[in-house]
């Protein structure tokens, strides 16, 4: 079985352009089948601004109507996707941009209204890997963004941790899968202003006991969430860090297993 990278960015290298080409040119020379999965970054707030949409989040959490969903679709799908894919084309690395949609790969079901009513937004139902693995197994990275969609017309936002986690278990029967989320950090930390506070090891067994001292909170609580969801579904290996943990092994970040 062949190893399968599915490394998944977050805004904050998306926002610096200068930090997504460092990427993308490292992401290149990754010569196992790869997958990469976006964030929207800033860009789709500060559109929603300029078109006079007004934005609404709940606990960070993006609302999204009919004007924020077309918004999210033309920057995630559109804008995003796009100038990444061509900047890997770029750095000789061929790759195809993707919506859940693309391929029929992720379904989704719109999120029930419980005390939230959260719009269009998506959880991922199924994964379908057949176009996927014909693209992988022919050295085609898919990159894909954070719409899916429900087989019925509609699109639905969805969050892109999410989306990485279950790609990653989704492949993990035609793949030895690993997991990476990339962002500014380089881990998790036991205190949040301390960048060398790492904890460099995660189990499902003490998991709850640093949600419950507070130590994994706010949003970094769904992102380990995610992580335990994928090693406890056969996903080989999972990390959190800055993304030179993917090229240096002394680089230091957080590691999630059973």
């Amino acid at each position: 079985m062949q190893t399968l990278k599915v490394i998944k960015i977050g805004g904050n290298i998306i926002d610096n352009d200068d930090a997504l080409q460092q990427f993308l040119k490292d992401f290149a020379t990754i010569k196992a089948p790869k997958i990469l999965v976006h964030g929207g970054g800033k860009l789709a707030t500060k559109l929603a601004n300029q078109m006079q949409v007004e934005v609404k989040m709940i606990e960070g959490r993006r609302i999204t109507d009919v004007d924020t969903l077309d918004i999210i679709t033309m920057v995630y799908a559109g804008k995003i996707n796009k100038h990444i894919v061509a900047n890997l084309q770029a750095h000789n690395c061929n790759a195809i941009g993707f919506s859940g949609a693309d391929g029929n790969t992720i379904v989704s079901d719109k999120r029930p209204i419980n005390t939230i009513d959260y719009g269009f937004v998506g959880d991922v139902k199924q994964v379908n890997t057949e176009a996927l693995e014909l693209l992988l197994n022919n050295a085609i990275a898919p990159v894909f963004c954070a719409i899916t969609h429900d087989t019925n017309g509609q699109l639905l936002n969805t969050n892109a941790d999410t989306i990485a986690s279950e790609l990653a278990i989704g492949l993990s029967k035609l793949f030895k899968t690993e997991l990476y989320y990339c962002f500014e950090k380089n881990g998790v930390l036991k205190s949040i202003d301390d960048d060398n506070s790492v904890i460099t090891s995660i189990t499902t067994e003490n998991v709850k006991a640093l949600i419950n001292d507070g130590i994994i909170s706010d949003g970094m609580l769904p992102k380990v969430n995610n992580c335990i969801h994928a090693v406890s579904n056969h996903v080989q290996k999972v990390c959190i860090g800055k993304p030179s943990m993917l090229f240096d092994s002394n680089t230091k970040h957080t590691t999630i297993s059973k």
